[in-house]
């Protein structure tokens, strides 16, 4: 187990359509783009950020990405303080290295990796010094992260194991099954659950803060974007909705009210 939990702490949209991305969410989550060009000869890459905070990043998707018909999609980093043991670490347990350990010029290090479910993430150990946590409910920052898999059990092992996270209250949902709640050792600040039908395979879910969730919402379908469930009320007494953007990619958003 780490010395420390290891939280996701940077999330990436890889887009169809670059320009139409940074219109949409800078108008549903009001981040500041910022051109990136930190790294020479990297492709066009756009810094998200909610005040002085970077949250994200949006670029278009790597040819070979789109040539193995992977749709748009939101992917999260995961912190690695030694990213090359954690990558054999992972494989041990049984996850999947899409892409071997590499170096990101004047970023860090980074890879592609899966769970043994097969949700994508990615590990990232950065140059310089680690930020701060943001308080919970910052505005424009990730206040949940939802994991739909085939055996939330077995993830919750997996992830508990490989990264110290612990496990949380369980709600009881019914014909959906189980929504087990799980921690950094602290407050929840994700989930897991089996998959729905809808869902076709395992993935991570994140959801941006925002200061309403009916405003929210409307500024989705007003920008192009689909809003497939909510909103709803959830046990925190936050308010949320599940959408999609222009481009097919999932997201979703969470309010103190509605």
């Amino acid at each position: 187990m780490p010395n420390s939990p290891q939280p996701f702490f940077w999330y990436e949209l890889m887009t169809t359509d670059l320009d139409a991305a940074e219109a949409f969410y800078t108008a549903v989550v009001g981040w500041r783009p910022e051109p990136f060009d930190k790294a020479p000869g990297m492709p066009r890459y756009i810094v998200v950020n909610a005040g002085e905070r970077g949250v994200g990043g949006l670029m278009t998707m790597p040819e070979e990405a789109a040539k193995m018909g992977m749709p748009p999609a939101w992917i999260g980093y995961i912190h690695a303080s030694d990213i090359d043991a954690a990558t054999k670490s992972l494989k041990d347990a049984g996850g999947a290295v899409h892409r071997a350990p590499d170096d990101i010029p004047g970023v860090g290090r980074f890879a592609v990796v899966a769970d043994p479910q097969g949700a994508h993430f990615m590990f990232l150990q950065p140059n310089g010094p680690d930020q701060p946590p943001v308080p919970a409910g910052t505005p424009g920052h990730v206040g949940w992260h939802e994991l739909y898999t085939t055996d939330w059990r077995q993830a919750l092992a997996f992830y508990g194991e490989q990264f110290g996270w612990t496990k949380g209250d369980e709600f009881d949902m019914g014909p959906m099954g189980i929504y087990q709640l799980y921690g950094y050792g602290g407050e929840p600040v994700g989930g897991m659950m089996n998959k729905p039908e809808q869902v076709p395979v395992p993935a991570w879910q994140f959801y941006f803060n925002v200061p309403t969730i009916d405003a929210a919402a409307a500024r989705v379908t007003d920008n192009g974007g689909k809003v497939l469930m909510g909103p709803m009320e959830v046990p925190s007494n936050q308010w949320i909705v599940q959408c999609q953007d222009p481009q097919g990619a999932h997201f979703a958003l969470l309010a103190p009210v509605r």
